[in-house]
């Protein structure tokens, strides 16, 4: 392979993104501040272009999403699905009582009036659903992770393939502006060689570690449990993993599935990865207690070899659902002669440091090997070096700085993935985060925990997207 060149990568990137144009200087002389421009996309959308949504699943992020997509011009929803009855009464008082609901996600598919499907629901019914939709000629925004088994990620690649529908998935970092950002700084070269990349994503709080309320009269009455289990192992009704599903392995992923898959979208959309080549983690259950599965600890550590996109570099990701630090989300892509330090949604700022000779002085009386010579080597070495410097042209580039970049107050990187979205569907836009950059997200995440279940390194092959035995 050809000598990874950020000229190169820069003149052939595959995303192609534009130059994101910022304000002018703001803030106080010798700062750095820069605000970005919110992208001008109404004018691609009429109200009286209809795009008629659906929504399957009515739980907590799909009013988030379904409230974000109807801030786009023309799109209103037109029928929900979910298992509980409560929540498609929800719906009703919510989005209108005209609004059609049902328990069986299946009758929505076979309307004639839904032109695209919104999925928020359980990780273990992404794939079915996906797949169910496009069968039936629906667009498909899927949530997080794509899929919960790896095994079901070329299926839904081909079924999205086949069906000449529109996929997105869910994590709106692919669309951040504060990414797309990075991803131009990166990509100019203002990091140098990019050798390292550390993430975290952590909380601190019951609802952080979905710990979800419980109404006390919610039971297989009102709530369709059959539904809600699917293709996942025959349970008695159990009101705490219907409400908190993610904190087991039989319907989600896990912190991997719900939080690294969001770090692997920011970070492939940065430097145009595919993934990595090894997988390694380590963790455990240490504070939430309550008869979870899904771990509540996990450091993951990645091989990314090098491409044409990148050089090789290493990454580690941590989370903690019990942080007292406070210490949040953030990305650091780390080079040798500088580094980008992103808050999604927020900022991204550029620090360079440059990597600088030691003084004569450093050298022959500082924390080196000279100070243990002899005095006679000492002095020889002392006058060598100064003779050589002395014919040396000094010149050090004014890189000691920070250019700080950030988002405009207000801004919703999630109005940005459903804009991105419709501009698809409408347009022909092309997908931004399809079933492939899914599936390309997913997996590492979900091999995170095979690796730390099984305690060994895995090896994947990011290209192919298959586990190397």
């Amino acid at each position: 392979m050809e000598k990874f060149s950020r000229k190169n990568f820069l003149k052939n990137s595959a995303l192609g993104i534009a130059g994101l144009t910022v304000s002018p200087l703001i803030g106080k002389a010798g700062a750095s501040y820069k605000e970005l421009n919110i992208q001008d996309w109404k004018e691609k959308f009429s109200a009286n272009d209809r795009i008629q949504v659906a929504a399957i699943g009515m739980g907590i992020i799909s009013h988030y999403n379904v409230r974000t997509a109807l801030e786009v011009p023309g799109v209103e929803i037109v029928a929900a699905a979910d298992c509980y009855d409560s929540r498609l009464g929800r719906a009703k008082e919510v989005y209108g009582d005209d609004i059609f609901t049902t328990k069986d996600y299946r009758e929505i598919l076979n309307r004639s009036d839904v032109d695209a499907v919104i999925l928020s629901t359980p990780d273990h019914w992404h794939a079915r659903m996906s797949i169910d939709a496009f069968e039936a000629g629906k667009h498909v925004f899927c949530e997080k992770p794509m899929i919960q088994k790896i095994e079901e990620g070329n299926q839904v690649i081909q079924a999205h393939r086949s069906s000449n529908m529109v996929m997105q998935v869910g994590s709106q970092f692919a669309s951040d502006m504060i990414f797309l950002k990075a991803a131009e700084l990166f990509r100019s070269g203002a990091i140098g060689e990019l050798n390292q990349i550390v993430a975290t994503y952590n909380r601190n709080s019951s609802l952080g570690a979905w710990q979800y309320s419980i109404p006390e009269s919610a039971s297989p009455d009102n709530v369709d449990w059959d539904m809600f289990l699917g293709h996942a192992p025959q349970r008695s009704w159990d009101p705490k993993r219907f409400f908190r599903w993610r904190n087991y392995d039989d319907y989600g992923t896990g912190v991997p599935g719900d939080l690294f898959v969001h770090l692997f979208t920011g970070i492939h959309t940065v430097v145009g990865s595919n993934g990595p080549t090894q997988i390694s983690s380590f963790g455990g259950l240490r504070s939430w207690l309550d008869g979870r599965d899904a771990y509540d600890v996990i450091n993951g550590q990645y091989h990314y070899p090098e491409t044409e996109n990148h050089p090789e570099f290493t990454l580690v990701l941590q989370s903690n659902l019990a942080d007292g630090g406070g210490t949040g989300t953030r990305f650091q892509f780390i080079g040798d002669e500088g580094a980008l330090e992103v808050n999604p949604g927020s900022s991204v700022k550029l620090t360079r440091i440059p990597r600088r000779e030691p003084s004569v002085d450093e050298l022959v009386r500082g924390y080196n090997s000279v100070s243990t010579f002899s005095e006679d080597v000492r002095n020889e070495f002392e006058e060598r070096l100064l003779e050589e410097r002395s014919k040396q042209a000094v010149f050090q580039p004014d890189m000691e700085k920070t250019e700080e970049f950030r988002a405009p107050v207000g801004y919703d990187s999630r109005l940005d993935h459903f804009v991105n979205f419709f501009d698809s569907i409408r347009n022909g836009e092309s997908e931004f985060e399809d079933s492939t950059f899914g599936f390309r997200a997913a997996a590492p995440a979900l091999l995170t925990n095979t690796s730390l279940r099984e305690q060994r390194v895995i090896h994947w092959d990011p290209e192919n997207m298959e586990v190397v035995s």
